[in-house]
């Protein structure tokens, strides 16, 4: 099968698969769809508490318990009845929804008090789409074992004819038992064994919504609680308070202590409205006051519990902050991947993948597949051009998506690490074989035996270079493109946090198809608009040769000094204006292409010769090879932006808190030599006198990560940075303002509105 239908079919595999497990409407994230908790209840008893959003539920046997610590076993889970749902994957299972709880005994060896306790779990929503196991550890504080009152001393006072409601008696309250029932009372229960209270009386308390607490009791049974003694408070909740609320009736009941009463068996459950005057995220606790009995006429003294709980941040000032630019774009990116569809997410991701391809990181690619097409000579067809093409864009595609799931997985750039010297001078000079192969000093083909091989499979593979297409496509994502830009870094960052490599892949890839679209229309024109035959074809090819060979100058200018590259630059442009005849006369009768070709090549050696000029006056921007020279005094005096080289996160820090401490906010760039939007930066951004005068009183730092060395990745990964370039703020509190991060080359007005942002 041909290499691009297997990259294509690939393609539509990984994106079926994500099809299949997403769907048109938001979808939870797994701790909102299934909220876990663990409590231990006694010495020798844990519980774990589910609260399962509505329209998701859980399966019974993707559940998993593990003790974790070597003195602690765990008993058999106690699971309550459950729904059976007929599953298309696993038939007829058993599910949970909204609130389930199951008790665990333990058994302790050697007085241990605590225990690491791993839960696993797995569940769905109602739409049809399933999420992956979830794993979650707890450490839990196991409470010391509780004596057990002797029963024989209770029989004693029960026979005795003694007749408590403790209750009313503060001394007997201390004791745990409320009420003996009269004698002969619910005769033939095993009255004295009694469930301790918060195995009697479960209480749970879970945050349903920014505004909104939920609680519920499970009560054992045979055991009730009375309505009247449930009280709730709030303590360490500052701006936030309860509002009213409102406890379901209960079962009307004559009691020996309190009168006409209501109790409540089995459950008891409600919500809780809050008044928030803080809208921030924040950690609350809520106090529970309750007391029960259980049937057999014994009662125990009131309880209390608390529980501690996170509100989340308001919606309220969720929509204020979305109204106004709190979240960089590539903050704003991660949270489409986590809110939005699929197609939406595809569709996003192929036109940031279209916007990119208009930056210099891609233009480099358009001589590199030209010169394969043009390589083929006579033999390119528009169908032969546009599968090159295809095969080029797929493998380039296919490229930034596994290795940007690894890079997030994993943490590691694999575009910085192919931006080592000596790989930067190798694919240089792959470059400039390729380009004197286009000047006829040699052929490069396959061996004939090879070419054989490959001819009786598959006519379109008769030389390989559908293969040769797809791996220049390779190599040409890792080393000739190695920008980071806000889409690439949203979907780096949401697959490092969330582990969804699948969606972040899947836009990876549609992002990689965007970038390749200037390249697969050159492909699909190129059979039309490139000659097939004659000496336009050799013309053609040449030119084609010496684009290369800018190709192989543009990559060693990554690990070259600059005024070599000046050279060089001369070099390439003075060499071919010789044999444009720029310093030849013109035959009579001269055609107007000849004439064109001619005044080209005169241009060209002119700023050859202008480069030389400059490199002799010790210049090494090829932009601006006579600056110093006194034609423009004013210019030539504009002084640059100097930055403050950082190297490590200590230094970092030690400069962050100085100038704090001295009222100056800071400006950190991350910067590396490799970086073509950082040297666009530098050149055109930086320089301009606006910027320089809106970033008076900052603190210049600059993190050159150029060697990738440890201290280099150890900055990339405090700030969760995929690699440059990166702009970063800081304010006197020596927090970074990650609202106002730039990531990507930003022209001088779009900078100055961030720095405006930034300072507001």
């Amino acid at each position: 099968m041909p290499l691009f239908k297997i990259i294509f079919l690939c393609f539509l595999s990984l994106v079926s698969q994500s099809a299949f497990a997403l769907n048109t409407d938001e979808i939870l994230p797994p701790n909102q769809a299934f909220k876990v908790s663990a409590k231990a209840l006694a010495a020798d008893r844990i519980e774990i508490t589910w609260d399962i959003a509505e329209g998701y539920y859980l399966y019974r046997n993707k559940m998993h318990f593990e003790s974790k610590t070597g003195q602690i076993r765990l008993g058999d889970p106690a699971f309550p009845a459950g729904q059976t749902h007929h599953d298309e994957n696993f038939g007829d299972v058993i599910i949970y929804r909204n609130t389930l709880n199951i008790p665990v005994s333990l058994t302790v060896e050697n007085g241990t008090s605590s225990l690491q306790l791993l839960v696993q779990y797995q569940g769905c929503a109602d739409r049809g789409i399933c999420y992956p196991p979830q794993k979650t550890t707890f450490d839990l504080k196991l409470p010391a074992p509780i004596a057990k009152v002797d029963p024989l001393k209770q029989l004693i006072k029960g026979t005795q004819g003694l007749k408590l409601n403790l209750f009313e008696d503060e001394q007997s309250a201390r004791s745990g038992l409320v009420r003996v029932a009269p004698e002969g009372e619910r005769a033939g229960t095993a009255r004295y064994e009694l469930l301790q209270p918060d195995q009697a009386f479960e209480f749970f308390a879970s945050v349903k919504d920014d505004h909104t607490l939920h609680v519920n009791w499970h009560i054992a049974e045979g055991y009730y609680l009375y309505r009247e003694k449930v009280q709730l408070e709030l303590i360490n909740a500052e701006g936030v308070t309860l509002g009213t609320y409102e406890i379901p009736r209960g079962e009307p009941k004559q009691d020996e202590a309190f009168g006409q009463v209501e109790t409540f068996h089995d459950k008891l459950d409600f919500d809780l409205p809050l008044i928030r005057s803080d809208l921030s995220a924040k950690n609350i606790t809520l106090q529970a006051k309750y007391q029960g009995c259980a049937d057999r006429g014994v009662c125990y003294p009131p309880m209390s519990k608390k529980i501690d709980l996170s509100l989340p941040i308001a919606q309220q000032l969720i929509t204020e902050q979305s109204a106004a630019p709190e979240l960089s774009e590539q903050d704003q990116i991660v949270r489409s991947l986590h809110r939005d569809s699929l197609s939406i997410t595809l569709l996003s991701f192929f036109g940031f993948g279209l916007l990119l391809s208009l930056t210099p990181c891609i233009f480099p690619m358009i001589p590199i597949l030209s010169g394969i097409i043009v390589g083929h000579g006579n033999r390119i067809t528009t169908t032969r051009a546009f599968l090159l093409s295809l095969s080029y864009v797929l493998a380039s595609a296919l490229t930034y998506t596994v290795f940007g799931i690894l890079a997030a997985l994993f943490g590691s750039n694999l575009q910085t690490a192919f931006q080592q010297p000596w790989i930067i001078g190798l694919f240089s000079a792959i470059f400039v074989a390729l380009s004197l192969s286009m000047f006829g000093f040699y052929h490069l083909e396959l061996p004939k035996s090879l070419q054989v091989k490959l001819h009786n499979s598959s006519e379109i593979h008769r030389d390989g270079s559908l293969l040769g297409a797809a791996i220049m496509g390779a190599l040409s994502s890792l080393i000739v493109g190695p920008c980071v830009a806000a889409p690439l870094a949203g979907a780096l960052i949401y697959i490092g946090q969330t582990g969804d490599a699948v969606l972040g892949g899947s836009a990876l890839f549609a992002l990689g198809l965007g970038m390749g679209v200037p390249l697969l229309l050159l492909g699909a024109s190129a059979g039309k608009l490139l000659p097939k035959a004659g000496d336009w074809l050799n013309s053609t090819k040449a030119v084609f040769g010496v684009i290369m060979l800018a190709v192989a100058v543009w990559m060693l200018s990554r690990i070259l000094p600059g005024n070599v590259i000046m050279v060089l630059w001369a070099m390439l442009l003075i060499f071919p204006a010789i044999y444009l005849s720029a310093v030849d006369p013109l035959p009579e009768n001269s055609s107007g292409w000849r004439k064109l070709w001619k005044g080209l090549g005169l241009m060209m050696l002119a700023y050859g010769l202008l480069l030389l000029i400059g490199f002799s006056l010790g210049n090494s921007n090829p932009l601006k090879p006579l600056q110093g020279l006194g034609l423009s005094t004013a210019q030539a005096a504009e002084p640059g932006i100097s930055f403050e080289r950082v190297n490590s996160i200590a230094a970092l820090e030690a400069r962050i808190n100085q100038a704090a401490a001295n009222h100056q906010p800071v400006m950190l760039d991350f910067y590396a030599d490799w970086c073509i939007s950082c040297k666009e930066m530098e050149t055109y951004t930086f320089a301009d006198p606006r910027v320089k005068q809106a970033l008076n009183g900052y603190v210049l730092l600059q993190a050159d990560v150029t060697n990738n060395s440890d201290d280099d990745k150890a900055l990339l990964e405090k700030f969760s940075l995929i690699g440059p370039p990166a702009i970063l703020f800081f304010g006197l509190d020596h927090q970074e303002k990650t609202a106002n991060r730039v990531i990507g080359y930003q022209d001088v007005e779009t900078f100055i509105k961030s720095l405006q942002r930034a300072k507001s």
